[in-house]
């Protein structure tokens, strides 16, 4: 029998390890514009999302943003917005990666409330859909069929 990974790997996808936090969260780390930072992979968040105090960190060109953010206790929350960034997850790499900012201040108190480390942004369904994602909850481990190309 072949295993799960055997079979991704022929598909030409790359498995990214998941850490799981005291808050039960999985989070892994990602490189937006070549810098590396710490994210949250939240499959119930529809867009991801960087801090606002991290937008210099990342290089981030952000643009005012008519939506609001709703999420984790938190609702109608201003936003910002940045398109065409470089995202690399493990070997998975996209050049158009369209993030939202908005203060992640209430998330990271609420993961050092339970002594979790601070995270710097949010993985979601954007960059889930996009990468055609499977996630194996055991072994902690994310998959994502690697780009021919920058998309």
């Amino acid at each position: 029998m072949t295993s799960l990974k055997k079979l991704l790997k022929k598909k030409k996808y790359t498995s990214i390890k998941l850490k799981k936090t005291a808050t039960n969260h999985l989070e892994l780390d990602a490189k937006i514009n070549g810098i590396k930072g710490k994210f949250i992979l939240d499959t119930g968040a529809s867009n991801s999302c960087v801090g606002l105090d991290q937008i210099s960190f990342f290089k981030l060109e952000a643009k005012e943003s008519e939506t609001k953010a709703a999420g984790a206790g938190a609702t109608d929350m201003e936003t910002q917005q940045s398109e065409n960034n470089v995202l690399e997850i493990g070997k998975w790499k996209t050049k158009k990666s369209h993030l939202v900012l908005f203060d992640l201040t209430h998330v990271n108190s609420a993961l050092e409330q339970h002594k979790a480390e601070k995270v710097q942004g949010i993985i979601g369904a954007d960059v889930l859909e996009k990468g055609k994602a499977l996630i194996d909850y055991k072994k902690r481990v994310l998959y994502l069929r690697k780009n021919k190309k920058f998309e």
